[in-house]
């Protein structure tokens, strides 16, 4: 069994809790000048390019813009949840779409659930990944009661069972795999991925990175040019946007 892939014991009540403590952030993002609209090739929109990056994460838009906004989030964090819900679509249409800003998201695994849950809104590569990801973190509380009705005793087996099945088993209690069956990752799709155990490798050390690199204590977490920024709300990370220039 790869023991970076053995969670126990992790208690089921801890992975039901909330977001990670509190990140101790620097200053904010350094003020500039206002940085001009850039135009996407004609026909195309900005948040319609999507890519994987190296440091593991998806990042949408212009690959040159000179605003790169960086989120580290949980799917099982309900900030994140929150954070998505007031602003992707503005970040999306007021600042991706302008050639100004860049949005990445970066998984920063918290637990079993969640690295589940991340392993399926990868699934599809690049261009479902934004859509899965807002879609999967709309499912927490379902999520949640499913996490809870299947007891200490049925999550601790599974996790002690074979990587190559784990993490479908905890899927389709969750039932995580029809979920993401009904927003176009077919079944057999989903089982693959789950058994693949270089992803979940990969998730885990992509966080060990993030706590190494820039020191990521909770979620969501933001980077504005690769300088971390104080803010774990729209408002907050809008105003350093502004003031790196996206105004």
């Amino acid at each position: 069994m790869a023991k970076s892939l053995y969670f126990a014991p992790v208690a089921l009540a801890l992975a039901l809790t909330g977001c990670g403590g509190a990140a101790e952030t620097e200053s904010g993002a350094a003020s500039g000048d206002k940085v001009e609209s850039v135009a996407a090739p004609e026909g195309q929109k900005w948040s319609d390019t999507v890519a994987k990056t190296e440091a593991g994460g998806y990042v949408m838009g212009n690959p040159d813009a000179p605003i790169k906004l960086v989120e580290y989030m949980s799917i099982t964090c309900s900030h994140c949840a929150d954070f998505g819900e007031q602003a992707f679509n503005s970040i999306r249409d007021d600042y991706v779409d302008s050639g100004r800003v860049s949005f990445e998201i970066r998984n920063f695994v918290r637990d079993p659930l969640d690295l589940t849950a991340a392993i399926l809104s990868r699934c599809g590569g690049e261009g479902p990944f934004f859509a899965l990801t807002k879609q999967a973190l709309g499912n927490q509380a379902p999520m949640f009661e499913k996490a809870q009705a299947m007891g200490e005793e049925t999550y601790k087996n599974i996790l002690e069972s074979d990587p190559k099945v784990r993490f479908v088993k905890l899927a389709e209690q969750l039932d995580l795999v029809s979920y993401f069956q009904q927003r176009g990752i077919s079944s057999d799709q989903a089982k693959t991925c789950l058994s693949d155990e270089a992803t979940a490798e990969k998730l885990m050390a992509d966080t060990q990175v993030a706590v190494k690199d820039y020191d990521i204590q909770g979620t969501p977490t933001f980077l504005i040019n690769g300088q971390k920024i104080e803010g774990t709300n729209w408002v907050m990370v809008e105003t350093n946007l502004k003031e790196a220039g996206a105004r």
